[in-house]
């Protein structure tokens, strides 16, 4: 009766039962992987969502790249980043998963193939298998820093493989592409006609400036690019849905994609009025809603820098922006019951290292979000943790 592309194992794991069980209990969480802005005791102005409320909301006029002053200030949001988009490169979407979805129509066929890194965030499979598409991956090298390796990545193409994603920073590690990366990355996919999606929801949230980085793949090189980003991200606003996809590359195939996304994108419709209406406004705000979250990414990392002496037992694995930290641990135990002690002993949450599809054991991956006195006790009852052996 039911599709094989929902087929999914939809028994609940062990730590979400864990989970369960502690919250039932009544018992205190130090929760060390919330990444959603709005439940995180962040500062939001009380005016912010006032421009919902314009009553040319009401008014239905549907634009299938989305409406024209929306995709303007988006155009104007690049521009403050330093970077140059024409206004008919721009499409809206609900979301960057939406953004993903239309892009994964558009370049695929049932069972090709898009490239993903390894590790990153597990939604890709998820978002592949509903589009019948199968997810490859490459893997992302760790010397001190983190590396895209072109010639791992061409060992994962396959003639069946249509795109290759790089999230830029990634998450969780952290990290950016490198300008000498990106242009290797573009010499291979036009050589294979392959194209970039480019996820940069991250890309306002660096730790340091580096005159290596590639911060955005919005200009027009080689190949077919995808540039994605959003009000989630950018704005700390994720309950608003809206994102947004910039199409970069060679003109004739800029021009051809665009074409073909203007009718998937005709085809749904699904970003509301309202927060279009809105965006002009709420971008203009960019500045004064990332400040908390930025401070707040800061100190928590700079606590967990300072917590991590040599005897700690856990390293960080330096990260270059986001919200998220990585620490390799011992792998004296599975990281699935390390992490289930630590819940259950310790009342820490955190996410083991496979939940990011690290290839060996034994990361944890830590959210830099959470408010700084529960993180720093998070962090305290982690380490203690790591220092106090199992019980066999």
């Amino acid at each position: 009766m039911f599709s094989t592309r929902t087929s999914w194992r939809l028994a609940t794991n062990r730590l979400t039962l864990a989970l369960q069980a502690r919250r039932q209990a009544g018992r205190e969480i130090l929760d060390l992987t919330q990444s959603n802005p709005t439940q995180v005791e962040l500062p939001y102005p009380q005016d912010l969502l006032a421009p919902l409320a314009d009553p040319a909301g009401l008014q239905y006029q549907p634009e299938a790249r989305g409406l024209t002053a929306a995709r303007e200030a988006v155009v104007g949001d690049f521009a403050a980043r330093g970077l140059t988009v024409e206004l008919d490169r721009l499409f809206l979407t609900a979301s960057t998963s939406e953004a993903y979805a239309y892009l994964f129509k558009l370049l695929c066929n049932p069972g090709d193939a898009i490239l993903v890194p390894r590790p990153s965030y597990p939604l890709f499979e998820f978002l592949a298998e509903l589009e019948t598409v199968r997810v490859d991956r490459y893997g992302l090298a760790y010397d001190g820093e983190w590396h895209l390796s072109v010639d791992a990545l061409e060992r994962g193409l396959t003639e069946r493989t249509r795109a290759v994603v790089v999230v830029n920073p990634n998450n969780p590690t952290g990290s950016y592409l490198k300008r000498e990366e990106a242009a290797r990355l573009f010499e291979l996919c036009a050589s294979r006609g392959l194209a970039v999606i480019s996820d940069e929801v991250f890309a306002d949230y660096a730790f340091a400036p580096d005159p290596r980085r590639q911060e955005s793949l919005v200009a027009d090189g080689s190949c077919l690019a995808f540039s994605l980003g959003g009000l989630s991200k950018s704005c700390g606003l994720p309950q608003l849905k809206l994102g947004w996809i910039a199409v970069s590359g060679p003109p004739p195939l800029r021009r051809e994609a665009s074409a073909r996304l203007e009718v998937i994108a005709d085809t749904f419709l699904s970003v509301g009025t309202p927060v279009q209406r809105a965006l002009p406004r709420l971008l203009a705000r960019r500045p004064e809603l990332q400040a908390p979250i930025m401070a707040r990414v800061r100190a928590n990392l700079d606590f967990l820098r300072q917590s991590l002496a040599p005897s700690a037992g856990a390293g960080l694995l330096n990260p270059e922006g986001g919200w998220a930290a990585v620490l390799r641990v011992p792998a004296t135990e599975p990281e699935e019951e390390r992490v289930l002690r630590l819940l259950q002993e310790d009342g820490v949450l955190v996410h083991p290292g496979f939940f990011f599809d690290f290839p060996t054991e034994a990361y944890l991956v830590l959210s830099l979000l959470p408010p700084t006195e529960g993180f720093a006790r998070g962090v305290l009852g982690l380490l203690r943790h790591l220092a106090a052996p199992p019980v066999l």
